[in-house]
């Protein structure tokens, strides 16, 4: 029998998300049910956000010379030669990309450096640059992603004025073992507590497309609900030469607005990111994933270019959405 996602959309509202066995169901949505599963999606994501849009720019503040062995990453030891590399930026580079973004009007920006944890020139860094910020009037909510930070970096960063820390669990706690072998999804899940413990909103998402089942899939979607963050990224794996995951076949753009559709069957009410790898993903039907999510990144990623923040802006404005502002 069809399912009625539009009764799945009033039972995600009325319990605050579905279970799992109805997530499963909407990862298995026929070809013919896709514009009915997105409409649902798209009542939850208009009840939480109406026509808005969150843009988030990225800052990648340390590129490679990564010590862990993350089979999706460009920039880990497991990797052959291809990804940028090079030292922290200094504070000025830093706040020099948060005038560009707040610019752009975007509510986040957020900066990232590689490395399984943050030494102590890092964490001052982070914490000069959110001084700064504050310091100048530049209206950005700031979210740092340094890794497997200890529970005093990460009081220090909300002192400066860090607003959020992400830290991705990526996959399913089953999967990750095969994707990954020098950190466990134990440690990330401990250092996502520890975030939320010092004060800091938490940023936690992951990738699809790594190999995973659709349980896996589902299980990423319940695991960031059960941690109660506040923002969740959906990146679609984009395979990067010289990595022990580059022939992996790419994610089916159908495959990829389930996804997102699940994601916000799942969480209603929270942030959700069209993320990494949409562009390369879904394609012309690229536009779709907005009816999902209710936010993107702009102006490209850690390691890949995007389509561009005049390109970003043109897919919104034809869609008659709007790009949010910081109060929002």
């Amino acid at each position: 029998m069809k399912n009625n996602w539009q009764k799945l959309a009033e039972k995600s509202l009325a319990q605050k998300g579905i279970a799992r066995e109805d997530a499963l169901a909407v990862l298995r949505a026929g070809e013919g049910e896709i514009l009915e599963l997105l409409a649902a999606a798209w009542r939850l994501r208009r009840e939480a956000f109406g026509k808005k849009i969150n843009l988030h720019v990225i800052q990648n503040a340390r590129s490679g010379a990564c010590s862990e062995n993350c089979g999706f990453c460009s920039q880990s030891a497991s990797a052959g030669p291809g990804a940028a590399s090079y030292p922290l930026r200094s504070v000025e580079e830093i706040l020099a990309g948060a005038r560009k973004a707040s610019d752009m009007g975007a509510v986040k920006y957020c900066i990232v450096t590689s490395g399984r944890a943050p030494a102590e020139e890092t964490v001052r860094t982070m914490c000069a640059v959110a001084e700064k910020i504050r310091a100048a009037g530049i209206t950005l909510s700031l979210c740092v992603s340094l890794g497997l930070a200890t529970g005093e970096q990460l009081r220090w960063l909300a002192a400066s004025g860090v607003n959020r820390y992400n830290h991705n669990l990526e996959t399913s706690r089953q999967f990750f073992p095969r994707v990954c072998s020098t950190h466990s999804y134990e440690d990330r899940v401990a250092t996502i507590r520890l975030a939320k413990a010092a004060g800091l909103e938490v940023c936690c998402g992951g990738i699809i497309g790594l190999g995973e089942s659709l349980e896996d899939r589902v299980d990423l979607a319940l695991a960031p609900r059960e941690l109660d963050v506040d923002s969740i990224p959906v990146n679609f794996f984009n395979p990067r030469p010289g990595t022990p995951l580059e022939k992996t076949p790419r994610l089916p753009a159908l495959d990829a607005l389930r996804a997102l559709a699940m994601f916000r069957f799942v969480n209603p009410r929270k942030d959700i990111r069209a993320a990494g790898g949409r562009e390369e993903c879904l394609g012309p039907l690229q536009p779709l994933a907005l009816y999902a999510a209710n936010s993107i990144f702009t102006e490209g990623y850690l390691t890949t270019p995007g389509q561009g923040y005049a390109r970003d802006m043109d897919m919104i404005g034809r869609l008659g959405f709007e790009v949010a502002s910081i109060e929002a």
